[in-house]
């Protein structure tokens, strides 16, 4: 067990990914909740999750594959009727289509003071009943410590962009750190440029917002600063783009956490006076992880180690 106080807490789904390359199917614990945890967890931060699968198979193999990266659950976890299924069909391209059957509660949570930073996403933050307690959960720890959230949105379970935009802006503003790819910004403000939906969310109140680019890198801006910072991608051969934003949010929170800025209400205090030198490693930490997913098959978490290795190889990352 983690000692309290020092857990990080990601909250939302956790599932089983059924994933098509052409006539290959295979299945997978996947998640974006799971994703960040199981990324934290490699780097070398305590983390729990609590999320909601059932006492089945599918149940069983995401309570050891969440063992075998060192994630301390939530009791209480484990009580859905079934656990919740998305299926991933990966094209030509190495993008990903996802159809789902889900269903979603939330476990009793531990209190803001056993825990040092909280992460939320997806569709635990929008799917019903649970995001009211997702919600709940975001605003208790906002009142004292540090909070993080990745929309990773999902249209074929979202259906429109009215239906979810208010919730999703409701935990933008009780946030310190938001991350969101350009897809989903494209898809909740149709015809708006990123810039300017950056500039909309920084108002609301975060210390930190990042939109990932794929190819083209992330975009960041900070509450305290006026301009916008462009971060360049890791160069690597793609094989495909499954839980790559997870493993950007792992890494960028890795890097915070490390860097003293997020973890603590006198953290959540620093972060709203950095400069960008103060963040940009850990913006880089979120590249060269990304980097590292999206050359493997599948939601791949990787180690410090690997990490650290690509930062030595190259200097300007650091």
């Amino acid at each position: 067990m983690i000692s309290p106080g020092e857990q990080v807490l990601c909250v939302g789904e956790a599932l089983i990914d059924v994933v098509t390359r052409g006539r290959k199917t295979s299945e997978h614990v996947g998640g974006s909740p799971f994703n960040v945890a199981a990324g934290l967890a490699r780097l070398g931060h305590p983390t729990s999750l609590a999320s909601w699968w059932g006492g089945d198979a599918h149940g069983h193999l995401i309570e050891r594959t969440a063992a075998e990266y060192g994630i301390d659950v939530i009791d209480g976890s484990n009580r859905a009727e079934r656990t919740s299924v998305a299926t991933a069909t990966i094209d030509d391209t190495g993008s990903a289509s996802y159809e789902f059957d889900l269903l979603w509660e939330v476990p009793t949570l531990p209190s803001p003071k056993e825990i040092s930073h909280l992460h939320v996403g997806s569709i635990g933050a929008t799917l019903e009943p649970g995001a009211m307690d997702v919600f709940a959960a975001v605003k208790r720890m906002a009142i004292q410590g540090t909070v993080s959230y990745d929309p990773n949105l999902r249209p074929a379970i979202m259906k429109r962009p009215g239906l979810v935009r208010n919730r999703i802006e409701q935990i933008v503003g009780h946030c310190d750190v938001v991350k969101a790819s350009d897809e989903d910004l494209e898809w909740l403000y149709p015809d708006t440029p990123v810039e300017e939906i950056m500039r909309r969310w920084a108002a609301m109140g975060p210390a930190l917002i990042v939109v990932t680019r794929g190819p083209w890198g992330s975009y960041a801006r900070l509450a305290g600063d006026r301009d916008m910072l462009v971060i360049d991608a890791l160069d690597v051969e793609v094989v495909d783009t499954v839980g790559a934003g997870d493993s950007f949010m792992s890494g960028l929170l890795s890097g915070l956490l490390d860097a003293g800025l997020l973890g603590s209400a006198s953290a959540k205090a620093e972060l709203r006076r950095v400069r960008w030198h103060d963040v940009q490693p850990a913006l880089h930490r979120g590249v060269v992880t990304a980097g590292l997913t999206v050359s493997q098959e599948g939601a791949y978490a990787p180690t410090r180690d690997e990490v650290d290795n690509v930062v030595i190889a190259q200097p300007l990352l650091r």
